[in-house]
């Protein structure tokens, strides 16, 4: 009985996929989610926990975020004539894109490998969603791209700049020629942009139909889930209309207040990171059994050539070493694996099991 209430109640675009599966990482050395691995200096740490106390929690938070805007905005030096829309995450950002397109609209396209989530989201809201394979080198086929557009008239293109998982950052010139033939939105992801030392921030303004997307996950704070939607004062006007009330926490709120006022924390640890990815990267490449791309983010993505993906995943994970298997992912993908660069140690661990487990 229960199960014909579901088929009945429950759209065919639920019932037909999977969640989204976060792996259990409890007592592994976790190197699968592209999170910062550094803890802040004790000292600020407990400034932190002590500023909590004069949350009132028994209030609602800022509706409007507006404290949390400003700290945002002075920190990453968002100019004044844009507007900044928060998210509870970048998940949450995509989702209200794709409620606000107009019916006439609703195809959605990226290249793809690229962030599940554009193409899981679109099919869970039963939009026409287009992936244009990327070229073997997982750069950008732009004539193949620049066609799907002309062919689909997408309402939203996502680029994600670097692209998850690849670490590609796609040439600039090919963005603006994928904006100019886009009768719709380009929404590029900057997700990564710590990590890139790049950015189309300051050239917003001179696009009508562009929107741009970060996230404070990657700079150390995964746990408050805050993504950014930065565009102009139109587009966000129109978007917030479908946001819900009190997205984000007072907690998350405070929080983000109190860490933008000590940015170079963050960004010392990201320096850490990118001088990491370069160690990392070098030791990858003496390995002859994989083939390793370079990365514009704070992962890695290096393809297995003697031994199937899965096997060395499993191997990893019986030491207790946890990266992203993306073999099942897309074609292009086939016996490719993610490693998120780590502390130095870290890293040191995940190379000795890695180099152990391909020698077999």
């Amino acid at each position: 009985m229960e199960d014909s209430y579901l088929h009945r109640l429950i759209k065919p675009a639920v019932l037909n996929t999977n969640a989204y599966q976060v792996p259990d990482s409890s007592g592994m050395l976790k190197l699968d989610a592209m999170e910062n691995p550094f803890d802040w200096p004790s000292a600020l740490k407990q400034q932190w926990t002590d500023s909590l106390a004069t949350v009132a929690l028994n209030r609602y938070p800022d509706a409007s975020a507006d404290d949390m805007r400003s700290s945002f905005r002075q920190a990453f030096a968002v100019p004044d004539q844009l507007s900044i829309l928060f998210g509870n995450g970048s998940d949450e950002l995509i989702q209200l894109l794709l409620l606000a397109l107009h019916n006439d609209y609703r195809r959605v396209l990226a290249p793809e490998p690229t962030f599940v989530m554009y193409r899981f989201l679109s099919e869970i809201l039963e939009y026409e969603f287009i992936g244009v394979p990327l070229q073997n080198d997982f750069s950008l086929d732009l004539p193949a791209m620049l066609s799907a557009i002309e062919q689909h008239q997408p309402g939203i293109v996502f680029i994600a700049w670097p692209n998850n998982p690849t670490g590609v950052a796609y040439d600039e010139t090919e963005l603006e020629a994928i904006i100019a033939a886009s009768p719709g939105l380009v929404v590029i992801d900057e997700a990564y942009h710590a990590f890139a030392e790049r950015t189309m921030l300051d050239r917003i303004s001179e696009f009508p139909n562009v929107l741009l997307m970060r996230t404070l996950s990657k700079l150390g704070l995964a746990g408050l889930r805050i993504g950014a939607l930065i565009g102009s004062p139109q587009w966000i006007n129109e978007i917030d209309k479908i946001r819900l009330p009190y997205n984000l926490g007072s907690l998350n709120q405070h929080s983000v207040n109190f860490i933008t006022e000590h940015m170079d924390v963050l960004l010392s640890q990201a320096q850490v990171l990118k001088q990491q990815r370069t160690l990392l990267f070098d030791q990858l490449q003496q390995i002859s059994a994989i083939q390793v791309w370079p990365s514009n983010a704070n992962f890695i993505l290096f393809k297995t050539v003697n031994k199937p993906a899965k096997e060395v995943h499993t191997e990893l994970l019986q030491r207790k070493i946890l990266i992203k298997n993306l073999s099942q992912a897309h074609p292009l993908l086939q016996d490719c694996l993610r490693v998120t660069v780590g502390t130095e140690d870290e890293n040191r661990q995940f190379i000795q099991a890695l180099g152990e487990i391909l020698a077999t």
